[in-house]
């Protein structure tokens, strides 16, 4: 059910009707409480897997749980937009579904694992015409999004940085995530690389050469050659130990450095600002940069890049 371009003050500020797919801890620590504050929104319902955990996002924020495939489509019938918090490859052909139904995306990263999933969902939102915002996080977060906006503007980079290392998996760590099952299948080069990448594309251009190497526990390599002819490497790992974590971004070129800034750790205001940029592509048909088409790019360099690292080694 699309929402029409505004017209004037009073259609700037009609709510969109959103509604959440997705019950798990990233959900109820991000997506659910920034629709369910967000003046311009109205949570028109809350789906999950499991059932229990549905109710009980729902109810948290006094909305409508929905579960099973009945649900889905009982969900898109009450909602302008759908905000996605679950596993790429379950996310993949419910978000092509959404759009058929004439919903307006909001997408996790990565769109999808498989370059085929995230076509899919690219062509069904290119067909119905909807506004797609995917959640990479660095390009909204406040702390952030202006920094690469700058190095873009800026030109001249000769070579890029990139480290994303985390220890999800060490002994005696306590993380939610660490219990979920696509990223321990996918590693770090699906969960963190869309991170990476999201970062190096806007301000060096689009990836024109992959080098992929693998290094210990789930660390991944990657030599990038970009559009701009300038070069990166990316370092990303999960299974690091605590002492090995860090997240760095560093561009080397004709003006000197530039290093990331703090402020990329606000998950829910990052995504506060993605809700807002979605429901101004909605209102005004206007493409958001870190739109699905981008999404299945990024999926389009990180299937390359797994496709050369080869069988795992015992």
């Amino acid at each position: 059910m699309t929402t029409p371009a505004a017209s004037g003050p009073a259609a700037s500020r009609t709510p969109i009707r959103i509604g959440l797919v997705g019950a798990g801890p990233w959900a109820r620590l991000t997506h659910a409480p920034a629709l369910a504050a967000h003046p311009d929104v109205v949570l028109s319902g809350v789906w999950g897997r499991r059932p229990e955990a549905a109710d009980a996002l729902a109810a948290a924020h006094g909305t409508r749980a929905y579960t099973g495939d009945a649900g889905i489509d009982a969900l898109l019938a009450v909602s302008d937009a759908v905000a996605f918090a679950v596993p790429p490859d379950i996310q993949a052909p419910l978000a092509a579904r959404a759009a058929a139904a004439g919903c307006h995306l909001l997408m996790d990263k990565p769109v999808a694992t498989t370059v085929a999933g995230a076509r899919e969902v690219a062509e069904a939102a290119e067909r119905a015409q909807v506004a797609s915002v995917v959640f990479c996080t660095l390009r909204f977060a406040p702390g952030t999004a202006g920094w690469i906006a700058e190095q873009a503007a800026s030109g001249g980079w000769f070579t890029a940085r990139a480290q994303w290392i985390g220890a999800l998996y060490a002994p005696g760590t306590s993380n939610e995530f660490a219990a979920s099952p696509w990223r321990r299948e996918k590693g770090a080069l699906w969960d963190v690389g869309p991170h990476a990448l999201s970062v190096l594309i806007p301000v060096l251009g689009d990836v024109t050469e992959v080098t992929a190497a693998r290094g210990p526990a789930d660390a991944t390599h990657l030599l990038l050659r970009h559009a701009s002819g300038a070069s990166s490497t990316v370092t990303l790992a999960l299974d690091a130990p605590v002492g090995a974590t860090g997240t760095e971004v560093e561009f080397r070129g004709e003006r000197g450095t530039s290093l990331l800034p703090a402020g990329y750790d606000d998950a829910l205001a990052a995504f506060r600002v993605a809700l807002d940029a979605l429901i101004g592509a909605a209102r005004t048909g206007v493409a958001h940069p870190c739109d699905v088409r981008f999404g299945l790019r990024l999926t389009e360099v990180l299937a390359q890049a797994e496709a050369g690292l080869g069988p795992v080694r015992a």
